[in-house]
Parts: structure tokens; C-alpha cells; sequence
């Protein structure tokens, strides 16, 4: 039989590849969600949508054997942070998954109508906040609070392409207002994307509390 500490090791991998799983599919469902805007590929932005209890689906695996390690194991110092920092990580992902499936239904209300302009500063906001969640998971798995560090401060760099993003699009409104629906949706995009960089940082947060046990706020 498995010793009672073997057991508990392996359930703690087991939840951690959960989230490294969850991860990839909040990843995957963001580059799915801002090509499906660029080439306002109606059809793929219906898959995402469709997709999306795959990740309810691991974030509710998650949270079960979280649940059952804690009532099982009865877990103390930084055994216990790992699950419940696993639980909130999870909780973030779960949250940056959803803001791909809104992207995708911003790409469906746009349509078929020409985009207003190119959508460089939306590409450039994705590939800085997945960069960060690809970067965050890595920090989890490796307690590496150098790195979680790293990640919260490249949350600066999505803050400012999202106000420079979001002035161009009031400015485009004053010429053409008759573009308002599009820009609104546009608008809505960037905010998805500026909300998905800062739960990123919440994950940067939960490392420092797992490695430090305190909070820390990462954010000013």
C-alpha cells in the first residue's frame, strides 16, 4: 500500500497538472477567441463558446480534490497553502478562460462588418497576458517568487496599451460614429483582455502568499 505521505505527494501532482491543464485551455481559448475577431470567423467564435464547460468541467475536478485532500489529509502549513492556493489559482483561470468565450461573442455581435481598424494593440495585449499566465503557471510549479514578481510587473505593460487602445477607439467615434456598436464591442475586447492580465497578477499574489505565507498586493 501507498504510504499516507506517497499518497498525499501524488494527489498534490495530480491537482497541480489539473491546473496546469486549465491553464493551457484558458490560454488556448484566448488565441482561439482574438483570431477569431481578426478574421471575424463567426464559426470559431460559436466553438468557443461551445468549448467552455471543458474548463468548468477541470475547475470543478479541481476544487473535488482539493476538498477531498484537506478533509482526508488534514493538511497544515504549506501543504495546506499549496491546496488552497491551487483553489484560488484555479478560480483566476476559470475567470481568464470566461474572457474568452466574451471575446468570442463581442467577434459574433461584430459580424461580417469590416473591422475599423487593425487590431495590433489587441494582439500585442493577448500575447503579453498569456506570456504572463504561461509564465505564472511556471512560477506556481517552481515556488518561484522571482518570476511571479515578473509576471505582475509586465501587468503595466497591458495597462497602457489598454488606455492608448481605448483612446483610438473614442477618437475613430468622433469621426464615424456611425461605428459605435463596433468600437463598443472593440472597447469590451480590450477590457477582457486588461481584466485577464490582472487576475494573472491575483496568481502572482497566491505564489507569494504560498512561498511567504502573507498576502502581498502586487497591483501598485
Amino acid at each position: 500500500m501507498m504510504a499516507v505521505r506517497e499518497r498525499f505527494d501524488y494527489d498534490l501532482q495530480e491537482l497541480q497538472k489539473k491546473l496546469i491543464e486549465i491553464g493551457n485551455f484558458a490560454v488556448e481559448a484566448l488565441h482561439r477567441s482574438v483570431e477569431a475577431l481578426e478574421t471575424q470567423n463567426i464559426e470559431l467564435a460559436l466553438e468557443i463558446i461551445d468549448d467552455d464547460n471543458q474548463a468548468d468541467i477541470l475547475y470543478e475536478e479541481i476544487n473535488d480534490l482539493a476538498i477531498l485532500l484537506i478533509a482526508k489529509q488534514q493538511p497544515v502549513a504549506i501543504d495546506l497553502r499549496r491546496i488552497i492556493v491551487a483553489i484560488k489559482i484555479a478560480t483566476d483561470i476559470e475567470r481568464i478562460a470566461d474572457f474568452g468565450v466574451n471575446i468570442a461573442k463581442s467577434t459574433i455581435r461584430i459580424g461580417s462588418e469590416p473591422l475599423i481598424k487593425p487590431i495590433e494593440h489587441i494582439k500585442e495585449m493577448y500575447e503579453i497576458s498569456t506570456e504572463m499566465l504561461r509564465l505564472s503557471l511556471e512560477a506556481f510549479t517552481d515556488e518561484d517568487i522571482a518570476k511571479a514578481k515578473k509576471v505582475a510587473d509586465m501587468d503595466d505593460q497591458v495597462d497602457d496599451l489598454y488606455g492608448e487602445t481605448i483612446k483610438e477607439l473614442l477618437q475613430i467615434n468622433l469621426q464615424k460614429p456611425e461605428y459605435l456598436p463596433q468600437i463598443t464591442q472593440l472597447s469590451f475586447v480590450c477590457r477582457y483582455l486588461e481584466r485577464a492580465a490582472d487576475h494573472v497578477t491575483n496568481i502572482s499574489e497566491h505564489i507569494f502568499y504560498l512561498v511567504k505565507g502573507r498576502q502581498y498586493d502586487l497591483n501598485n
